[in-house]
């Protein structure tokens, strides 16, 4: 999918009003954009950038021909159900929904206003659309990855770092990716050789807590399931995952670039103009040094990017 056919979805191809371009006058179009992340932070301002850039190219200039009303959340329940509330108020043309994890909140506060939700593993089992084919209501949007992509996680894991026999698996069980990325790393796991038990992500006190813990016996390592609160809290996963010398093994490049050990899933901008097209394994050699790890030839030759 071309990144001008995005902004298409956006307007929908039929009857949503984005689609009927400013014919009269120029007539400003007005789009809401919520983001789960805050809003000093660079992995959400390269997404909305990305949006912007796909806006522009596709003929629609933020100030001429289109007015866009950003609302960042920095990951609180209660900030997403708020400024989900105020971007419906405005009746905007349409809202951009940053992630999954906001998709609920906007559905509580409009069944009218048309939604278009990036970030989200899997709309039909949140109950967001009836079918990707014929989502139905007022949603519409992109995938970012099959719940099959958690086993190369776990094999990523037990390839980087033999040794590892447990690993604890950081996920949101408040949303449905979360227990569907659970439920593949299960499946997979005998056949790895790798005992899997959950560590469920909340706030930042009892995840410290959790992965303190799990740290406390050997041969451990980490998978970090991809969700919104992951993301937000990565610089914290990623300082406990090196304190407690324990591999891990994550969704996306973001977590490689903070310190994080390896990551493989799909760029994170990409899907802010379209479906993803390009998945990335991401490999940070300094952290697998302070970890004593011995990187295999044959996964760095592999590698879409090295980090030295």
């Amino acid at each position: 999918m071309k990144r001008r056919e995005f902004i298409t979805l956006l307007g929908g191809a039929a009857t949503w009003p984005l689609a009927a371009r400013a014919q009269q006058g120029e007539q400003v179009r007005r789009i809401g954009v919520l983001m789960p992340l805050a809003a000093d932070d660079p992995e959400g301002q390269s997404r909305v950038a990305a949006f912007a850039q796909g806006l522009q190219q596709s003929g629609w200039t933020i100030g001429r021909n289109v007015r866009i009303d950003t609302r960042w959340a920095a990951g609180d329940a209660e900030r997403i159900r708020k400024y989900a509330a105020e971007l419906a108020a405005l009746a905007p043309d349409v809202i951009l929904a940053g992630a999954g994890a906001v998709v609920p909140s906007l559905l509580q506060a409009t069944r009218t206003a048309p939604i278009v939700f990036t970030q989200t593993p899997d709309p039909v089992g949140a109950g967001f659309v009836n079918s990707l084919a014929r989502p139905g209501g007022n949603v519409t949007g992109f995938t970012t990855f099959e719940y099959g992509i958690s086993a190369k996680w776990l094999e990523l894991l037990k390839e980087i770092a033999p040794r590892v026999t447990r690993a604890a698996v950081i996920r949101d069980a408040a949303i449905a990716s979360g227990t569907g990325q659970w439920g593949a790393l299960q499946s997979v796991a005998p056949s790895v050789g790798v005992e899997v038990s959950p560590l469920n992500l909340r706030d930042a006190s009892e995840t410290e807590r959790a992965v303190t813990a799990f740290a406390r016996s050997s041969n451990g390592g980490l998978i970090v399931a991809a969700s919104t609160l992951a993301v937000v809290h990565r610089d914290l996963i990623v300082t406990l995952a090196a304190r407690h010398k324990l591999p891990a093994v994550y969704s996306g490049r973001f977590f490689v670039t903070a310190g994080g050990l390896t990551s493989y899933g799909p760029d994170s901008i990409d899907p802010q103009v379209q479906a993803p097209t390009k998945y990335e394994l991401v490999i940070n050699l300094k952290t697998a040094r302070a970890l004593g790890l011995d990187v295999p030839p044959s996964l760095l030759a592999r590698a879409d990017e090295v980090i030295e």
